[in-house]
């Protein structure tokens, strides 16, 4: 496996890029805060188009529309290849996001690793943001990444953790 930065490598088995560890991780992080901020019961499409969203306005201000756009339409069709329970979502040209509710969870029988159609949909939002974040990173590089999501999110999301190596700071 050839390393081609600290958050993504190319794996010659599969020719596509894969999400970092760590960047998966983090998209777990803003994930499980959105969940636990909004104290509903919620699907995991309605914390994950939040997330989306989050980023989206944060983001577009800096990137502008079409460039938002851009990196969100990547980093679906890179996460579809993860999540095959995101081939109905679309991005719009405004850079919204489209179809994410209407997911159809795949059989147990078809992704016997991935389990219930409750998992399914949160591997997807997994894969989705960590997508995003894995090409925000590369295009924007990683300190101007962080202080975009810290003007998102409120600092407390990134007090216990060091999200640039996933652990304890």
């Amino acid at each position: 496996m050839k390393q081609l930065s600290k958050f993504a490598t190319w794996n010659n088995t599969r020719l596509s890029m894969q999400t970092h560890p760590t960047t998966r991780d983090l998209a777990r992080l803003l994930l499980a805060y959105e969940a636990v901020a909004t104290q509903t019961s919620e699907p995991m499409e309605a914390t994950t188009l939040r997330v989306y969203e989050k980023l989206r306005q944060s983001l577009g201000e800096f990137v502008g529309v079409a460039g938002f756009q851009s990196l969100a339409f990547r980093a679906l069709t890179q996460a579809k290849s993860e999540a095959p329970i995101l081939w109905s979502v679309r991005v719009e040209p405004d850079g919204s996001i489209q179809g994410l509710g209407d997911v159809v969870p795949q059989p147990v029988e078809v992704e016997p690793q991935l389990g219930s159609a409750n998992d399914q949909a949160s591997e997807g939002g997994v894969a989705l943001i960590a997508r995003l974040l894995g090409l925000l990173r590369i295009f924007l590089g990683e300190a101007l990444t962080l202080s975009l999501l810290r003007n998102a999110w409120p600092c407390e999301v990134f007090e216990d953790r060091n999200p640039v190596h996933g652990r304890k700071a």
